[in-house]
């Protein structure tokens, strides 16, 4: 079943644009994306099916695209489409990132982190590199590791901040366990980092953890 042979007061599209997208469950706009169900499954329990199998949104939008393997309806084209939307979620966020005063909003630059290490089945050190006016300039992965930690090393993050000519970085790391609970090693890695950056006149402005939920910021903990 198509979306369109459904009852108009039960289709996605026409109820999000009468009454926004806030008024949909994450199966119905999913359902808007997949457009057509499966053999005896219609658009919205084929979406659903979808949500449960991969276990959930971060499942479906993961981009390594392993979760939404072996789900039935879901071949290469569907998953092509599927992760198409992350990359298009991840460059929205960063050319808003890129506007003069973008990175004075702490909510932003954790949004971005988030929809790129969130998903991560081991732990990744990424940055993002600022200018003089706060604006990113580069973002890279500088670190990988396993669930267990990943293994930074400052005379590496200052190498790639001098190459980006950057004035200041904000960096982050997630937790695959999904809490954002900072360990004593990340906070004695925060301050090594912010002590080498500072002999280079680069400031580090924020460490963020992603996991479940909003990062965490420790700067706004006040261990940076």
């Amino acid at each position: 079943m198509r979306l369109t042979d459904l009852d108009p007061a039960d289709r996605p599209r026409e109820r999000m644009l009468q009454h926004g997208a806030e008024a949909l469950s994450d199966a119905e706009l999913l359902a808007l994306f997949l457009r057509t169900g499966q053999r005896g499954e219609d658009v919205l329990a084929f979406a659903s099916r979808v949500l449960h199998e991969a276990g959930g949104l971060a499942g479906v939008f993961a981009h390594d695209g392993r979760a939404l393997a072996g789900i039935r309806g879901i071949g290469p084209a569907k998953q092509a489409e599927l992760r198409a939307i992350t990359a298009l979620a991840q460059r929205y966020l960063a050319s808003a990132l890129t506007k003069p005063d973008a990175v004075r909003d702490p909510a932003g630059i954790a949004d971005y982190f988030a929809l790129n290490l969130r998903d991560r089945p081991q732990e990744v050190f990424a940055a993002a590199f600022l200018d003089t006016r706060h604006r990113i300039v580069a973002f890279e992965d500088l670190f990988y590791g396993t669930i267990d930690g990943a293994s930074v090393h400052p005379r590496e993050v200052v190498r790639r901040a001098l190459h980006h000519r950057a004035a200041a970085i904000i960096v982050a790391h997630n937790h695959p366990s999904g809490s954002c609970e900072p360990s004593p090693a990340d906070i004695a890695v925060t301050r090594r980092l912010r002590e080498a950056l500072a002999l280079v006149d680069i400031r580090l402005l924020d460490h963020f953890i992603v996991g479940e939920g909003r990062p965490l910021s420790l700067a706004a903990r006040g261990l940076l």
